[in-house]
């Protein structure tokens, strides 16, 4: 992979973030769909910023750790039975810009509440504004069942 590339792209998103990088306040709910910063670990991990869907339920111990799976715009060759063609509501704002992602369910990371982030749409009147989107209830599932694929879990 062109690690120019992979740079701008992180460029891209840190300042699309206005500079910052940013985490939740609270817990997130299962099929909420965030950003994730994968930045420090190593390849061939995930090693970017990149669209997640939460696929833990909240932890009662008040934890901070939680389970998600990436998502991407590049249609993965070969498919495999653990990607899954997840069609969105709405569009993914830019720089992801697409109503169409591929769960990595090969990529499944339980990650620190630090990491996580709501995806940023620009200001409304001053006003920060997000992309607050979930998957539904049968996503969800198809989601799952690719993660036991990947798992080898039948």
């Amino acid at each position: 992979m062109d690690s120019s590339w992979l740079s701008r792209i992180s460029s891209a998103i840190f300042l699309y973030n206005n500079g910052k990088i940013t985490m939740i306040l609270y817990y997130p709910k299962m099929g909420e769909i965030l950003i994730c910063n994968y930045n420090g670990f190593k390849e061939p991990e995930m090693v970017k910023i990149r669209p997640v869907v939460v696929i833990s339920p909240k932890h009662r111990s008040g934890s901070r750790l939680c389970t998600v799976v990436p998502l991407s715009t590049t249609t993965p060759i070969p498919q495999k039975d653990y990607h899954y063609l997840l069609k969105l509501e709405r569009k993914l704002p830019k720089p992801f810009d697409s109503s169409t992602c591929w769960v990595k369910a090969d990529m499944i990371n339980t990650v620190s509440l630090d990491r996580l982030d709501l995806i940023r749409c620009g200001k409304i009147q001053g006003k920060r504004n997000y992309f607050r989107a979930k998957v539904t209830k049968d996503q969800l599932q198809e989601i799952q069942q690719s993660i036991k694929n990947a798992l080898g879990i039948k």
